[in-house]
């Protein structure tokens, strides 16, 4: 398994983003260092504003630990359709098994 694992970072459009993410930083600041368009973070990580949900592939969903009680409040209110694989990249910490994983970005986060 890479040491960096590369993510994929997918914007509504369908524009792809592959980002170089450091093992134990949040999805959310990978993005954010990378400059990829519509993760805002406004909150700095703090799973309080919602502006960095995203949707994680399918697939990858069984790597990370589920969403607390405070996330889960937090996705309900977001402005985009909430799903099943509906997370915030500021509450998922970048794991080496992460290599390959895609982040589907949606169209809005106000």
């Amino acid at each position: 398994m890479p040491d960096v694992p590369v993510i994929r970072f997918i914007e509504a459009d369908g524009t792809p983003h592959p980002v170089e993410a450091a093992v134990g930083q949040s999805l959310k600041q990978a993005a954010l260092d990378h400059l990829v368009p519509g993760i805002i973070g406004d909150c700095g990580g703090c799973a309080s504003c919602g502006t960095c949900h995203a949707y994680i592939d399918e697939k990858h969903l069984p790597l990370l630990a589920p969403a607390d009680e405070n996330e889960e409040m937090i996705l309900e209110g977001v402005p985009a359709s909430r799903t099943s694989n509906s997370r915030l990249t500021c509450q998922i910490p970048v794991t080496a098994d992460m290599a390959g994983m895609e982040v589907h970005i949606p169209d809005t986060q106000f």
